[in-house]
Formats: C-alpha cells, sequence, structure tokens
C-alpha cells in the first residue's frame, strides 16, 4: 500500500479519519480474516486427528474433508492477498487474474457463479490504472456478501472511467452501514468486523483514485460502481 505521510500527495493526510487506516481498523481487519480462516484450517486439524486415530485405510473421507479444507482456506488467502496486500497492486496482475481468484473463493461453496469476460476491454481499454485489481477484486468480495442465498456475479465497463459489478440473486443484502462504511463517514470505533472490509477497502480505493458505492439496489440485484477519479 502507498505510503501514508504528510510528504505524500496521494495518501489524503489531510483527512486522517477518512483514508487512513487506524488501529482500531487494522485489529478488525485482522480479526475478519483470522474468522474466514478458522473454519477451514480448523476442519483440516481434525481431519488430521480423525486419520490419526482411525488409520489412512478408513480415512477416505477424512482426505476429502482435508483436501476440501485446504483448497477453501488457500482460495480465501489468495483472495485476501490480492485485496488487501502489497501483491495485489503488482501491475502484472490482469482482470483474468481476478477472474481466477474470485472463482476459486466461490467456486467452494458452490452458491454463486460469476459470469463476465476477463478478457474483455475495460473502461480504460488495455491498460488499467495502478491498484485497479486490487479495488476490483475487494468489490468482487463485496458484491458477494450480498448473496447469502447464492447468485451470479458480473463485471462490465461503465463509462468514464467506470466499472460496474452486478450481484443478482434472491433478496440480495446490503448489511446495515455499509453505505456508511463505503463513504468512511463512520467512525472507525463504530465498526465491526462485519462492516471493517468495506470500510478498508473503501479507503485503499481511495488511496488509488477510486471510489466505490452502490448505484443501484432492487429485490434481485445490487450494483456497486467503481469510479476513477484521478487524471
Amino acid at each position: 500500500m502507498t505510503s501514508l505521510s504528510p510528504n505524500n500527495p496521494k495518501s489524503g493526510y489531510e483527512d486522517m479519519q477518512n483514508n487512513v487506516l487506524d488501529t482500531t481498523v487494522l485489529e478488525l481487519l485482522a480479526s475478519r480474516i483470522c474468522h474466514d480462516l478458522i473454519s477451514p484450517v480448523g476442519a483440516v486439524h481434525n481431519g488430521v486427528e480423525f486419520l490419526e486415530e482411525m488409520g489412512i485405510e478408513s480415512g477416505a473421507e477424512a482426505i476429502s474433508l482435508i483436501a476440501h479444507s485446504a483448497q477453501m482456506a488457500a482460495a480465501r488467502l489468495q483472495a485476501f492477498r490480492m485485496a488487501y496486500g502489497a501483491g495485489g497492486r503488482d501491475p502484472n496482475i490482469k482482470p483474468e487474474d481476478v477472474y481466477k481468484t474470485f472463482g476459486d473463493l466461490i467456486n467452494t461453496d458452490g452458491k454463486i457463479t460469476q459470469n463476465w469476460d476477463p478478457h474483455a476491454s475495460t473502461a480504460f481499454g488495455d491498460k488499467c490504472p495502478s491498484g485497479y485489481c486490487k479495488i476490483l477484486m475487494g468489490t468482487l468480495m463485496l458484491a458477494q456478501e450480498c448473496l447469502l442465498k447464492g447468485g451470479e456475479i458480473s463485471v462490465t465497463a461503465g463509462h468514464n472511467g467506470q466499472t460496474l459489478i452486478t450481484a443478482t440473486g434472491l433478496t440480495p443484502l446490503i448489511r446495515e452501514q455499509v453505505d456508511e462504511a463505503l463513504a468512511r463517514t463512520i467512525i472507525a470505533e463504530n465498526l465491526d468486523p462485519r462492516l471493517v472490509h468495506p470500510y478498508a477497502i473503501s479507503v485503499l480505493a481511495a488511496n488509488y483514485g477510486f471510489t466505490i458505492e452502490i448505484t443501484e439496489r432492487t429485490q434481485e440485484q445490487v450494483v456497486f460502481t467503481m469510479s476513477y477519479i484521478r487524471d
């Protein structure tokens, strides 16, 4: 992530509350990541214990559990790395890498599919701004959270540097105060692990010259719009 300091004009230093991930946010973000990893990692541990007790000959079920859980943990780690880590801003990362990483993430439970062409031209043509794929990954994860009952997610290029991420499904849910978290009008002390992702990805988006907002919500669809605001 770009260094945040008074000497860095890209940091938004003039607005500390809105553009810096303070200690509270970092702690909540760590809690969120750990929470999402505890279940698959714990399942791997349980599978290993079962194999130790029952023996390898009777462990086909345990091996299947270990394989699935390890795949789930790896997919979540890769998604977190792309959305939050420094590796996500690598200019060599392309939309097709986002497509694969997000596909691995949603394929672990099979309730959500994605329907978009990662090779299609973006709103920026063939060369995306720095951090575009990182913020796209984070926004796809926001869309995923809306589809508790399953559904489909698509990505389309809009006008004037916009990218539309659409979550379509049965009564998609937008958690309370997600709008405020994306706008960073909620104070850090009022965040919780459920709101820390939209808040954190919004801060990161601003650092790369993007905004994220919910521009449409119906009984079947939620549309997130990524807008590039930097010249």
